[in-house]
């Protein structure tokens, strides 16, 4: 119940806090609708989530959680309307455009794709997903020199997300350096920070050097 006040007041907070929004903010139902198709979305229950929102048609998070559903479930041109709905209630979602180039790429619209990922790249030039879709898009027509750019700058930026692994076990350890599920939960943010750092770099001395604190306290 906590952990269902919790996103309800996280949702409410970010639709209302979103400028040029043009959905109207949520009721109650609604909220508690996109909160329970979430649960369903993060156990594989696409066609569950779909059922839950079918009803959705002006919020955007609902909407684009409909479409990420229907397009795991291969209804492209569901999912397709489902993203341009959503971008056209809010054109600065980065989430229902990278969605739509996925759909777009998976329907086998090429052109379309590579024309919406471009737009994504100009917008985000450092979100590691539009840099790894783009050279996909670069492979599948044979611009292999392109996709290994693309791929060698998505490398680049892993490296920030892997300091914010750091920072989350920092707080982790700081917060509950007595409690053995904290201790866990940041060993294991540690060991995905390393995985993710794309060569050996001083971060590298960071991590190892809270692993090996923390081990020793365990």
């Amino acid at each position: 119940m906590k952990n269902l006040i919790l996103h309800i007041t996280i949702i409410f907070l970010f639709v209302s806090c979103t400028p040029g929004f043009l959905e109207k903010s949520p009721d109650t139902e609604t909220v508690r609708l996109y909160v329970r198709a979430s649960q369903s979305y993060a156990l594989g229950r696409f066609t569950e989530v779909s059922e839950i929102l079918q009803k959705q048609n002006k919020f955007v998070p609902a909407l684009i959680l409909r479409a990420k559903s229907e397009y795991f479930k291969g209804d492209f041109e569901k999912a397709e309307k489902l993203c341009r709905r959503a971008i056209k209630l809010r054109p600065s979602s980065l989430e229902a455009v990278l969605y739509l180039a996925r759909v777009l790429r998976a329907n086998n619209d090429l052109t379309g794709a590579q024309a919406v990922t471009e737009k994504l790249l100009a917008d985000n030039p450092q979100d590691i997903r539009v840099l790894r879709l783009a050279a996909e898009l670069a492979l599948e027509n044979g611009k292999f020199d392109e996709a290994v750019i693309f791929l060698d700058r998505a490398a680049e930026f892993s490296a920030e997300s892997a300091m914010v692994l750091l920072d989350r076990a920092r707080l982790r350890w700081i917060l509950g350096s007595a409690n053995k599920a904290s201790q866990q939960a940041a060993l294991e943010d540690l060991k995905r920070a390393k995985a993710m750092l794309p060569w050996d770099t001083p971060l590298l001395r960071s991590i190892e050097n809270l692993e090996n604190t923390i081990k020793e306290v365990m």
